[in-house]
């Protein structure tokens, strides 16, 4: 066939195809052009789950009459001029495709009034771009979209469509997302007649978060941590979840870039790294981000439906990204003996549920689970860290002295450490400490393994892991590619703080481990670590894995659960453990402490009522 020129209407379906793939789609085009006319209230209603009627109406700008045309024809927009627009766009949609395509595939009707036209006026469209006929109308400024039948000329496409109930599940899904990323504009929307959403416009921080609240729920707000870093003209805000807090699917991440919501791979590395020591196994972390930098620095048309976006130095925003992030993951630990951070009630939860829930009930406190490695029951001293702390700890109890000298008074406030200081060591696994606010619970060994690991990272770090020598060598025999990375990897393990020569084909001998992990299995520890290698690589992967390897280290250098601990031990912990970042979560994401108010007590006895 000869080559010939396509129907406008043809070309209009055909752009369809990539940018009207569900009823979603048509509301997410049309609520952003909402946005760009700079609208304070948006209505959107839904019947039939889309597919019958959309119709979206807002009190922005509004189109003059002689444009109104021009609106509905393919590539025109009042956001770009020039290539140098393109290359800055700071609108949501700029290509002037959506009404066209959207016109090709369903009934259209565009009423639109200015503030200075006299009245509405109103033209229908069938994505053939002819026939236009403005006619007037009471509408009041602002613009409404009336969009019914969606794929009626289309019915293949209509095929592929769910069901009513899924089809607005995701329509409601996509307003509260838009609804997160612009505060000072109210949504209303409706499904058959019916309202589900009215957000009123938050123009405060605390009506900001009661809207994210609405949206992520209520647990959201108390389990997360409010950020605001700035840096080499990268701004980030928002919420992150605490570690703790946690979904079993990634249904809660929502990250903006200059207000549009995007999914990008760059930011998803960069936030699961700052994560990756911190969060339960098989759990996805949550947070509402907001990332705003120069519209030059990043490329807002490298999809279709503008879903990703390309950054023009990737490298420079996953660092400030992990930076920020990893920054304020660490910065979370017990502040003052008067403001017990309160988050730690939120991090009792079995992680066979769904999501973490911030319950504080009985049943969920002691349900916590000690660590699922396999541990010996006994452990004949306490790592070097932890011993050498005692004496100089174990004075500044009041418990302590107490027992010493009867008459002087069991505490003062003023005097107790956020942690308080140990009373009990229950079952042998629990730290049980008394504050002036109530109680604390530690998991005696995943408290310890963060703390292992952190200083274990800041030695490595700083190329300085200290080590001792072992008064007999030992001898390990393991395979002949085992003996070959203990070879290869000499150096490594120098840095780590071992001594290891190979002595044979299939022997190796052990002659000093690190300082700080006192007695333990120290066979079992090496064949740990050399298998860790062997499996991801040897000398350049090694590097990227290093934390991994350290977290093996810490975590049979840990303080064991069934070994009984002294009270001046359990207070030496406590001590270190407030000094140590991240020290909410042990290395495998499991909740390291929690704390019960004297409230919750009372509520438990029903005391007071």
């Amino acid at each position: 066939m000869r080559i010939h020129a396509l129907p406008i209407q043809l070309v209009n379906q055909i752009a369809a195809g990539e940018v009207v793939e569900r009823p979603s789609s048509v509301v997410k085009e049309l609520v952003e052009n909402c946005f760009d006319a700079g609208a304070e209230q948006i209505t959107i209603e839904i019947e039939m789950g889309g597919t019958r009627l959309i119709k979206i109406r807002d009190d922005g700008c509004g189109i003059v009459k002689d444009d109104l045309a021009l609106a509905l024809s393919r590539h025109a927009t009042s956001k770009i001029a020039s290539l140098q627009d393109l290359e800055q766009v700071s609108s949501m949609g700029f290509r002037g495709e959506a009404l066209p395509s959207i016109s090709s595939v369903a009934r259209l009707t565009l009423i639109s009034r200015t503030t200075e036209s006299k009245c509405a006026w109103r033209v229908t469209a069938d994505g053939s771009e002819q026939n236009f006929d403005p006619q007037p109308d009471p509408h009041p400024q602002g613009t409404t979209v009336d969009v019914r039948d969606l794929f009626y000329n289309t019915p293949a496409r209509r095929k592929f469509l769910k069901a009513e109930k899924t089809e607005f599940a995701h329509i409601e899904t996509l307003i509260k997302r838009m609804a997160l990323s612009q505060f000072a504009i109210g949504f209303s929307l409706s499904h058959n007649q019916k309202e589900i959403l009215n957000l009123k416009p938050a123009m405060t921080e605390v009506s900001q978060e009661q809207r994210v609240a609405s949206i992520c729920g209520p647990a959201f707000i108390e389990n997360s941590v409010k950020i605001d870093f700035a840096a080499s003209g990268l701004q980030l805000s928002g919420w992150v979840g605490l570690p703790t807090f946690s979904r079993s699917q990634q249904d809660m991440q929502f990250f903006y870039v200059n207000g549009r919501l995007i999914r990008d791979k760059l930011v998803a590395h960069a936030i699961k790294q700052a994560y990756q020591d911190v969060l339960y196994h098989g759990r996805h972390s949550v947070f509402v981000l907001y990332l705003t930098l120069d519209p030059t620095l990043v490329d807002v048309n490298a999809h279709p439906a503008k879903l990703e976006v390309r950054f023009r130095e990737g490298r420079l925003v996953h660092d400030f990204l992990f930076s920020a992030l990893h920054r304020s993951l660490a910065d979370l630990r017990p502040k003052s003996a008067t403001s017990v951070v309160n988050w730690v009630n939120e991090s009792v939860a079995d992680a066979t549920e769904v999501d973490f829930v911030a319950t504080p009930t009985m049943t969920k406190l002691f349900d916590i689970k000690p660590s699922y490695h396999a541990e010996p029951t006994q452990q004949t001293s306490l790592p070097l860290a932890i011993a050498e702390s005692i004496n100089a700890y174990a004075s500044l109890s009041p418990y302590a002295i107490a027992e010493q000298k009867p008459g002087l008074p069991v505490s003062q406030e003023q005097n107790i450490p956020p942690l308080g200081y140990a009373i009990a060591h229950i079952h042998n696994i629990y730290i049980l400490a008394e504050t002036p606010k109530g109680v604390i619970l530690v998991d005696a060994h995943a408290a310890h393994e963060r703390v292992t690991y952190e200083r274990l990272k800041r030695q490595y770090q700083q190329g300085s892991v200290p080590s001792q020598p072992l008064l007999l060598p030992i001898k390990i025999v393991v395979s002949a590619t085992e003996a070959d990375l203990a070879e290869q990897e000499y150096e490594y393990f120098s840095k780590l703080g071992f001594e290891l020569n190979r002595s044979g084909p299939e022997t190796i001998i052990l002659r000093s481990t690190p300082a700080l992990l006192g007695n333990i299995d120290k066979e079992l520890l090496i064949r740990d670590v050399l298998a860790d290698i062997n499996e991801h690589g040897m000398s350049q992967r090694i590097q990227e894995q290093s934390n991994r390897l350290l977290a093996t280290i810490a975590c049979h250098g840990s303080v064991r659960a069934k070994r009984r601990l002294s009270i001046e031990e359990m207070n030496a912990l406590l001590r270190d453990m407030e000094q140590t970042e991240r020290i909410g979560q042990c290395n495998h994401g499991r909740p390291t402490w929690i704390e019960l108010s004297t409230q919750e007590l009372d509520k438990f006895f029903l005391r007071g009522q």
